[in-house]
């Protein structure tokens, strides 16, 4: 981190997909810093979580990628943009055919201009891209994260074959 950078976190379904997206748009000097996967805003009486807890339903955490980018590179709006294109932020509680709580669409945020541009593009998608669908993106402040255990770092850059859900792709128009 530098003194200027800032902090996203962004639930997308799986956090290997989400991680894997960001990662390719982003990264080689196009201002994102750190881009890691772990579990965020569940219940506070579960620490340290595991994969396995999280998984059961019963934490409230959030499959999350933590994104540090410095924002004289890389706008807090592109992000968010990218976001509500690389998956259905239309479905509740899961992505494609991963189902459950830990799925949902959500945006945690740090400070105040990551909340405004975070409803404001929302909005933007609502309206734009949604008009008949209502988004179900969870727009809330960052309260609590848990880096994921280190196998699932980087999972499909390590793991090219392995699972990548089908609704983790940029898409370049409204969904019909």
């Amino acid at each position: 981190m530098t003194a200027t950078s800032k902090v996203l976190v962004l639930g997308a379904g799986c956090f290997w997909g989400t991680e894997h997206v960001f990662a390719k748009a982003f990264a080689n000097n196009k201002g994102l810093l750190s881009n890691i996967v772990g579990y965020a805003n569940g219940n506070e009486k579960y620490h340290g979580v595991s994969y396995q807890q999280v998984c059961s339903g019963g934490t409230g955490y959030v499959e999350v990628a933590k994104l540090t980018y410095d924002p004289a590179q890389l706008s807090t709006e592109s992000i968010i943009d990218l976001f509500f294109r690389m998956h259905d932020p239309t479905q509740l509680n899961s992505q494609g055919p991963d189902v459950g709580q830990q799925y949902k669409s959500a945006i945690y945020y740090t400070d105040e201009e990551q909340h405004k541009v975070a409803e404001q593009v929302k909005e933007k998608y609502q309206k734009d891209w949604y008009p008949n669908r209502k988004i179900q993106t969870e727009i809330a402040p960052l309260k609590i994260f848990y880096d994921a255990e280190t196998y699932h770092q980087k999972y499909l850059d390590s793991n090219p074959g392995g699972y990548e859900c089908p609704t983790h792709f940029i898409r370049t128009e409204p969904p019909r």
